[in-house]
């Protein structure tokens, strides 16, 4: 991630993204309690069969909100859809289980990685060139649960599928 370090150095306001918790989130679920997490696992995985891995490309930076940001991500080409039905069939699939209430937003395929540092007010934008542009397929769709704190969220994986290219 040799652009995400030049673009973050020299920046004490804002903290980035453990490498390995860089994803893309399709569905956020929230709590569930520990015996419906295999159900929701199940649910969502089943939805996904004949669907294609998704291919995505990095196509800028955005601040989030686009004043004073909270975060900064990067926003993704999502070349047919695919990423976009993924979440379509797990977002459904899961809602009609009454696991899960879709959001009202767009989905919005993006990696964040870097978050503003609590008690700063403005985070100044970032200079995106040089960002890898090279198309990449998302494989593997993985079920996380999030562990907060202070220094941020660690992810661990919890069930695992992959999609065909």
């Amino acid at each position: 991630m040799d652009w995400r370090e030049r673009a973050l150095a020299g920046r004490p306001d804002l903290r980035p993204v453990a490498v390995e918790a860089l994803h893309v989130t399709l569905v956020f679920l929230g709590y569930l309690p520990e015996k419906e997490i295999g159900t929701a696992a199940s649910t969502a995985f089943e939805a996904l069969d004949g669907l294609r891995a998704p291919r995505l490309a990095v196509r800028e930076v955005r601040p989030v909100p686009s004043r004073d940001p909270r975060l900064f991500a990067v926003d993704l080409a999502d070349e047919d859809d695919r990423a976009t039905a993924v979440h379509q069939a797990a977002s459904a699939a899961l809602a009609a289980a009454r696991l899960y209430r879709p959001e009202k937003r767009p989905f919005w395929p993006h990696i964040t990685f870097a978050r503003v540092k609590r008690g700063e007010r403005r985070a100044p934008g970032l200079d995106s060139g040089g960002l890898p542009t090279a198309p990449f397929v998302a494989t593997d769709v993985t079920l996380y649960r999030s562990h907060l704190s202070p220094r941020g969220a660690r992810y661990e994986a919890l069930e695992r599928v992959t999609l065909p290219r």
